[in-house]
């Protein structure tokens, strides 16, 4: 593993080369803090969800009000982790208002204003893509998830898979579908 700054960096899984603001369906993964169980328990191949596993589905369904140019495909609450499709459909004429605040600041030095604060255009949440989506999902989760389990913890960082083609499409989704009924096969289990 290589440093920078005295530091190890984690080297990026996404893919090279890619957009991840590009129109697309990305297989999503997020798991829990050293995968906990918060999100409730799988009992005869049927999930039955927890007070937090019941804001995981909230929360996945409202991304589409959130962000417009998404849709949603397949997706399931796993006691720990959670699989769903994303689908980034942008049309070329935006027919929707992007509703932001704003995160313009004043630099003491020079006072020039600078978008998107000390990041400035590298701002993931100045942009429409994969990144803002996850980070608004798992911020508000955090934050509602808190209330009833204070120990609540996501898992740093997430999975993401770009789906490239209609026969894999099915095969995730089906996989998604089928999770809980194979729960103890799972690489997630326990």
């Amino acid at each position: 593993m290589d440093k920078f700054n005295g530091r190890y960096r984690i080297s990026t899984t996404r893919l090279q080369n890619w957009d991840y603001g590009w129109n697309a369906p990305y297989f999503i993964t997020i798991c829990t803090q050293n995968r906990e169980h918060f999100f409730g328990e799988i009992t005869n191949a049927t999930m039955h969800l927890s007070k937090t596993g019941d804001l995981a589905q909230h929360y996945w369904n409202e991304i589409p009000k959130q962000f417009p140019y998404i849709e949603l495909g397949e997706f399931v609450v796993m006691p720990n982790h959670i699989h769903g499709i994303v689908i980034i459909n942008k049309t070329t004429e935006r027919r929707y208002a992007i509703n932001r605040v704003s995160t313009s600041s004043t630099s003491p030095t020079n006072k020039s204003t600078i978008p998107g604060g000390k990041t400035g255009n590298k701002n993931p949440m100045l942009h429409d893509n994969l990144s803002r989506v996850i980070r608004w999902y798992k911020g508000r989760m955090t934050f509602e998830c808190r209330k009833i389990e204070h120990g609540f913890l996501w898992q740093s960082r997430f999975y993401d898979h770009v789906i490239r083609d209609y026969g894999s499409y099915q095969r995730i989704a089906e996989y998604i579908r089928n999770n809980p009924a194979n729960w103890q096969a799972d690489k997630f289990f326990g």
